[in-house]
């Protein structure tokens, strides 16, 4: 079906170019006009033969680009196929506008110009209408406000103004890092997960990368990429759109967000610098997890009350002022009263952050022992006797 419409359709360009154009050539040649040759019926067959052999020999190529387009269309969204369209007709419009003065001048430049011009602006149209979608479907988006101004509703209004942003840029770094997926899953992290093409295109030059190490870096990016975009409670969508006189992918991005009002996300020290810098706002997944950590480290000295039992053998069970649970091993010797702990470990679990610690004179009788020592290993042989 479609080499047959492309056959119909290069026979009938093929019929218009020869009543166009053989006459002249047939006047060069020196073949009178009303000849046999030089008539309407032969120039029309003439083109006719010419671009039907033309499109049995283009016809096998032209269909296998227009599937390629299909493929390409299908795989887009609907706001890309409107906006992408509504560009390229206000690009025809305005290149037919300006190609009126053109159709008077001489020769072939009177058709040439308005072709050239059609083809420029319609591309430049289309580009605009697909690159500034989320800006185009600012402009048209008309919201539907309370005909009373209510106090209340305006103060609603304005804090989800002014405190939320929708898009939330990914960046290379913390999508190999892959904690972004799990904050995700618990529901932290507000809008929409953007992430760029350009983005995804470093991370592919990653995984083909000849270093083991990046190759393997870029394929786990990719591979939690993926496993994002299949979640149905994740938000992860795609930006199709390129800064071709930018080379970076960070700079890139930056611009990205200041043109979505978004924020950057990223575990790369120095474009979190540069985004600061440039009042970008971002989202250090390192800054959390620091944040998140316990705030008493090992070797630390604490003061506790021991209220309960333990689960295990003579633990005790006490709790610190933001209710954190302190494990105090031989904790149940000291019930009821305060006692010096040493901190020996510290976990962080779903139900929240444990304690485990030792009382401070025991670890100083164990520090105090030495180590190696002859009398006190023979005293426990005898013991053992």
């Amino acid at each position: 079906m479609k080499k047959r419409v492309i056959t119909i359709l290069f026979g009938l360009v093929g019929i218009g170019v020869g009543l166009a154009f053989l006459p002249a050539l047939w006047t060069v040649i020196g073949i009178a006009d009303g000849t046999w040759v030089n008539n309407g019926i032969t120039d029309a067959l003439i083109g006719l033969i010419i671009f039907w052999v033309l499109s049995e020999l283009s016809a096998g190529f032209i269909i296998r680009r227009l599937e390629r387009a299909e493929t390409f269309l299908e795989k887009q969204s609907p706001s890309y196929l409107l906006f992408g369209s509504l560009g390229t007709i206000i690009g025809l419009v305005l290149a037919a506008i300006i190609s009126i003065p053109f159709y008077n001048f001489p020769g072939p430049f009177g058709a040439l110009i308005p072709i050239i011009l059609m083809l420029l602006l319609g591309y430049l149209g289309f580009r605009m209408g697909t690159t500034r979608r989320d800006e185009w479907r600012k402009l048209l988006s008309i919201r539907n406000k309370p005909k009373d101004n209510a106090e209340s509703g305006d103060i609603l209004e304005r804090k989800a103004g002014d405190n939320f942003r929708k898009y939330k840029l990914l960046d290379t770094s913390v999508i190999i890092d892959g904690r972004v997926e799990a904050i995700a899953k618990t529901g932290f992290i507000e809008g929409t997960l953007l992430v760029p093409t350009f983005v995804v295109h470093e991370l592919q030059l990653i995984s083909d990368s000849a270093d083991a190490l990046k190759r393997g870096r870029g394929r786990r990016g990719l591979d939690i990429l993926n496993r994002m975009k299949e979640d149905p409670e994740l938000h992860v969508e795609m930006y199709d759109g390129d800064f071709e006189d930018m080379t970076e992918v960070d700079s890139k991005l930056l611009k990205l967000a200041k043109m979505l009002d978004g924020i950057v996300m990223t575990n790369d020290y120095n474009l979190n610098k540069v985004a600061q810098f440039q009042n970008v706002p971002v989202l250090n997944i390192n800054a959390l997890a620091n944040a998140l950590k316990p705030e008493v480290l090992p070797g630390e000295g604490m003061t506790v009350n021991v209220i309960k039992a333990g689960t295990e053998r003579q633990q005790g069970v006490a709790y610190l002022e933001d209710g954190t649970m302190v494990v105090v091993e031989d904790g149940q010797f000291y019930m009821n009263q305060p006692l010096n702990v040493i901190v020996t470990s510290a976990i962080q679990t779903a139900a929240g952050r444990m304690i485990f610690a030792k009382p401070e004179h025991q670890q100083k009788s164990l520090k105090d022992q030495p180590e190696g020592n002859p009398a006190s290993k023979s005293t426990k042989g005898q013991k053992r006797r």
